[in-house]
């Protein structure tokens, strides 16, 4: 039984490793754009419309409202 738990323990840290393993090589690629003023503007602005859209489509989702 220990060692399914040692086994289990292992998957947080495979996903947290993975997910920033996905950020750090998008970031890579896209740190060229921030060199420029406009784009960097414009990268600023889709990653903001990107986040809103993905919260309210959970939010419209899952039922929550204000009241």
């Amino acid at each position: 039984m220990q060692e399914f738990f040692q086994n289990v323990s292992r998957y947080p840290r495979y996903l947290i490793s993975f997910s920033l393993g996905i950020f750090f090589a998008l970031f890579e690629r896209i740190r060229p754009l921030f060199n420029r003023p406009v784009t960097a503007t414009a990268l600023i602005g889709i990653l903001i419309s990107g986040f809103f859209l993905v919260f309210f489509t959970l939010r419209g989702m899952l039922g929550y409202t204000t009241i």
